[in-house]
């Protein structure tokens, strides 16, 4: 690299202060205008995880095992040496070999300024080597149940992505770069966009990821035409406009989590999961959850059993005149799939059921993976208490919970984009479906934490009970599928193999590449990621399974649609929304449920 293009990428020194002064002192104003429309306002704060206290707490206990520290002290010593060494020979020789590189998927160092061969090279290695052997010298803790050395580990991983050189003006180049070209307006622009952040959480920082004005539901996301046949408190159900003149005898239900909302599998036509099902000629039901306020506060598991899948499915046969459904349930969505099968079979109504399809399901929490880590008595205590007073869980304390499971991605790119390069968030379709946040009743997401995550008991015979009957997922007779994703960080594939080996059933295990969403929602025309499938049913070990599995290019939804096709019956005249009296149209697809933002007050 010339001495030219190195002169380029650092900044001159003095105009960089006279520009930070005339950033500093409209920053100023700003904030003072923006604590005088605050005066009077005092927001209090809430810390869905407890994390600084359950950090400093699990501090105290920390005990290192000698030798595993003395390699991480070695290794950073050595690392650090050659790249003092490469530094010098860099500058005299030109040369840039790297002592450390970031690891695959790490994306925050892909811009060319951090290969410079000089001064941010050098930052970004030397905070890559730190951040190595601190993570190294965590994982040599002793002393600790392996609860809270996850929780340690956790926690400091968020500490150490936090503390990255990309999360600084000063030391990010492209941040610099900008600076000095927009004489510190981004700047400026990004400390405007703190507090405008920090004036829609009302004195929480609620840091946007989106534009969220450039989406309207059903008119550019969620755009499938369908039509709300029933509704209860909670859920309204949709039925689907068909495409085809003549459809599957057994219609279909999809359960989606209430966690977040149904659209996650109808953002756009061209990866709509929905829009394809109908195209394939199936009559397709879906749930869509309300967004709880107080007033459904006692709305228990047993009540999403009964006002959920089983309303829907009472209201399906009397719409189609079908005997048997298909159902599908998507993460928690399948969670509650399984409950709602071993209550059929405990009441003897186990063949209103063809099939069952599960998407990213745990039934099985022994190993819940990073989400676990957020789960113990205290923190659930701490939840519960905040939730009697509210009535719910607040959507963005579950949708904090998520980010911090993907915090490079989800949080510091964006610190990055709004706050130091001054950019508005971009629009996009799975942001604005990841921003639309939902509520969870205070009783049902009590149960659910203890009953699933943190005693895992669900699985068990009789773990659950739910409207007077023990739930047995053991028991299940019905021909399940069941579709994990291989990067999964929410349902780590592994942990829904387990699950898939209770039932009683045949099950077809399939195992699709990328994660939790990108998984299941990659369209055939995209040609991505492919699955892998075994002959084998899921039982044993996990890895034993993958090693006889083979791999097949491309989406996993056409292998589904071949299966399903055994258990949907004959086919039958299309079925158009409202045609039964007794169910007319209420309103137009998505529907209110849907429709509600919790960040708009509507």
């Amino acid at each position: 690299m010339s001495d030219n293009q190195h002169s380029s990428a650092t900044p001159d020194p003095v105009e960089l202060t006279e520009t930070m002064t005339q950033v500093i002192a409209r920053s100023q104003k700003i904030a003072a205008d923006f604590m005088t429309s605050q005066a009077g306002h005092f927001a209090g704060s809430f810390d869905p995880v407890k994390l600084g206290e359950q950090f400093l707490q699990s501090m105290t206990q920390m005990r290192f095992d000698p030798e595993a520290l003395m390699k991480a002290q070695i290794d950073f010593w050595q690392g650090s040496v050659n790249l003092w060494q490469q530094a010098m020979l860099g500058t005299v020789e030109g040369r840039q070999e790297k002592v450390i590189e970031p690891e695959k998927g790490d994306y925050r160092f892909r811009s060319d300024s951090w290969n410079d061969g000089h001064v941010f090279d050098f930052i970004k290695q030397s905070y890559l080597l730190a951040s190595r052997y601190v993570m190294a010298a965590t994982a040599s803790t002793q002393g600790i149940d392996e609860k809270k050395k996850e929780q340690i580990n956790f926690y400091t991983k968020q500490f150490v992505d936090a503390m990255a050189p990309t999360n600084f003006a000063l030391t990010n180049p492209d941040v610099l770069k900008k600076t000095m070209e927009s004489k510190g307006e981004n700047l400026v622009k990004g400390f405007q966009n703190i507090l405008d952040d920090l004036e829609r959480g009302e004195g929480r920082l609620k840091t946007r990821m989106v534009d969220t004005k450039a989406f309207t539901l059903g008119e550019n996301v969620a755009v499938t035409p369908g039509k709300i046949v029933f509704e209860n408190d909670l859920i309204q159900l949709i039925q689907y406009e068909p495409t085809t003149a003549s459809v599957s005898r057994t219609p279909l239900l999809i359960i989606p989590p209430w966690i977040n909302k149904y659209y996650i599998l109808d953002l756009q036509p061209k990866n709509s999961f929905i829009r394809w099902l109908v195209d394939q000629g199936h009559t397709v039901f879906v749930i869509s959850w309300v967004n709880p306020g107080k007033e459904l506060a006692d709305k228990g598991f047993e009540d999403y059993l009964l006002e959920g899948p089983m309303a829907a499915l009472d209201a399906m046969e009397a719409i189609t005149g079908a005997s048997q459904s298909n159902m599908m349930g998507y993460c928690l969505g399948g969670t509650l799939l399984s409950a709602t099968l071993a209550y059929l079979e405990a009441t003897k109504q186990q063949k209103r059921v063809a099939s069952a399809t599960f998407l990213t399901t745990m039934i099985d929490f022994a190993h819940p993976g990073d989400l676990g880590v957020f789960i113990d008595e205290d923190q659930i205590q701490s939840l519960e208490k905040k939730m009697e007073q509210d009535g719910f869980l607040d959507g963005g304390d579950m949708a904090t919970t998520f980010n911090m499971l993907r915090s490079n991605d989800l949080i510091w790119s964006f610190v990055i984009n709004n706050y130091l390069m001054g950019d508005e968030p971009l629009a996009f379709d799975l942001l604005y479906w990841n921003s639309d946040s939902t509520r969870m009743p205070a009783k049902m997401h009590s149960e659910y934490l203890r009953a699933m995550y943190l005693e895992n008991r669900f699985k068990d015979c009789g773990g659950m009970t739910l409207a007077g009957v023990p739930i047995d997922v053991s028991s299940i007779e019905t021909p399940t599928y069941f579709l994990s994703t291989y990067e999964d960080h929410i349902a780590p594939w592994r942990s829904t193999f387990e699950g898939a080996t209770l039932f009683k059933g045949p099950v077809r295990f399939v195992l699709s590449g990328s994660g939790h969403i990108a998984g299941v929602v990659n369209p055939p025309a995209a040609n991505k990621y492919g699955h892998w499938i075994s002959s084998q049913r899921p039982e044993g070990e996990a890895e034993a399974w993958l090693k006889s599995a083979s791999k097949k290019d491309g989406s996993w939804w056409p292998d589904w649609q071949s299966w399903v096709s055994k258990f949907s019956g004959t086919t039958v005249k299309a079925r158009k929304p409202g045609a039964k009296k007794a169910f007319p149209v209420i309103e137009a697809a998505p529907g209110r449920y849907a429709s509600k933002r919790l960040d708009e007050g509507a």
